[in-house]
C-alpha cells in the first residue's frame, strides 16, 4: 500500500526513531565510552521516552479513576435502591398512621351513638356521573339497609339507597336528589338542604326576614328521623335576597371532602321506617 506524500516525513522520522531506540537498547548491554553517535541517540531518545512515560502514567491514573467511578456508581445504585425501599416503608407507615387517626375519630363517633354502628371502606365512586354516589364494602350481612345515614369524621356523607349482601350504594348529600332537614347553628333557623351537584348544596325555605351570614355552620335538625340531630352538614358560602321572593338563596359548601373519602360510619338507627311501612312480610 502506497503512503501518501504528505506523510513521508513522518514515516521517515518514525523509522529513524525506531532505529535509534534499537541501537540504544543494543548498546545498553555493553559498557563503553559514550561516542558521538550514542550521544546523538540519547539526546533524541530522552524526550521521547519522557513523553512515553508521562503518557503511561496518565493512562494508569485514568484507569484508576475509571475503576473508582465504576465502584462509586455501583455503590450509588445500591444506596438508591435502599433509599427507595426505606421511602416505601415510610409511606406505608404514614398511611397506616393517617388511617389510624381517621378510624379513631370514627370510633369516637361510634361510641357517641346509643346504638350499633358499622364502619365501612369506600371501594368505588361515581361523583362525575349524573348521580353522585359511592360504593362501600358493607351490606345487609352487616345489618345495613336502604335509608340509613352515612357519616365520616368530617360530617354527613349521604344515605344508603341500594344494598346487597356485601356492598351498598350511597347517595351523596350534594346529589340533586338529596334533601336533608337542616338548621343554622347560630340562629337555629330551619330549612331543607338540597344537593346542587358540583356547586355543592343549597339551603332552601329560609325566609327573607331571617339573618343568615357567610360562614354560618349548617347542622342536621333531626326532624325527619333519618339523620341524628347536630351532625355537621356544611358552611354557608353565599347569601342573596331576590326582590319579590319569599325565601333567600343560600349556598352551602359540604363539610365532607368527597374526593378524599376513604372510610365511613353507618349508625344502625332502630327508628328508621322500613321499606314496607313497618309491617312484617
Amino acid at each position: 500500500m502506497l503512503i501518501p506524500r504528505k506523510y513521508h516525513s513522518l514515516v521517515v522520522a518514525a523509522l529513524l526513531l525506531l532505529i535509534a531506540l534499537a541501537v540504544l537498547s543494543y548498546s545498553a548491554t555493553r559498557i563503553s565510552e559514550t561516542g558521538l553517535l550514542r550521544k546523538l541517540v540519547l539526546e533524541a531518545a530522552a524526550p521521547v521516552e519522557g513523553a512515553i512515560n508521562v503518557s503511561l502514567n496518565n493512562l494508569h491514573d485514568v484507569w484508576k479513576r475509571y475503576l473508582f467511578l465504576v465502584g462509586l456508581e455501583d455503590e450509588n445504585r445500591r444506596l438508591l435502591k435502599e433509599n427507595a425501599v426505606l421511602n416505601e416503608q415510610l409511606n406505608r407507615y404514614r398511611e397506616d398512621a393517617l388511617e389510624g387517626e381517621r378510624l379513631r375519630t370514627l370510633l369516637d363517633m361510634k361510641e357517641a351513638f346509643q346504638r350499633k354502628a358499622v364502619t365501612a371502606r369506600v371501594v368505588d365512586s361515581h361523583r362525575a356521573s349524573v348521580f353522585k354516589t359511592i360504593l362501600i364494602d358493607k351490606g345487609t350481612a352487616a345489618g345495613l339497609r336502604v335509608g340509613l345515614p352515612v357519616l365520616s369524621h368530617q360530617g354527613v356523607v349521604g344515605r344508603i339507597i341500594e344494598t346487597s349482601w356485601q356492598a351498598s350504594r350511597v347517595l351523596l348529600m350534594n346529589d340533586e336528589n338529596s334533601n336533608i332537614d337542616a338548621l343554622i347553628q347560630r340562629s337555629r333557623t330551619q330549612g331543607i338542604l338540597q344537593g346542587a351537584g358540583s356547586a355543592g348544596c343549597t339551603l332552601k325555605y329560609i325566609s327573607r326576614a331571617e339573618e343568615v351570614q357567610t360562614g354560618d355552620v349548617v347542622l342536621s335538625s333531626g326532624l325527619a328521623g333519618v339523620f341524628p340531630k347536630g351532625l355537621r352538614l356544611g358552611v354557608v358560602t353565599g347569601v342573596s335576597r331576590k326582590e319579590g321572593g319569599l325565601f333567600q338563596k343560600i349556598d352551602v359548601a359540604p363539610a365532607v371532602d368527597f374526593g378524599k373519602l376513604e372510610e365511613v360510619l353507618i349508625p344502625i338507627m332502630s327508628f328508621l321506617p322500613t321499606p314496607n311501612g313497618g309491617k312484617k312480610p
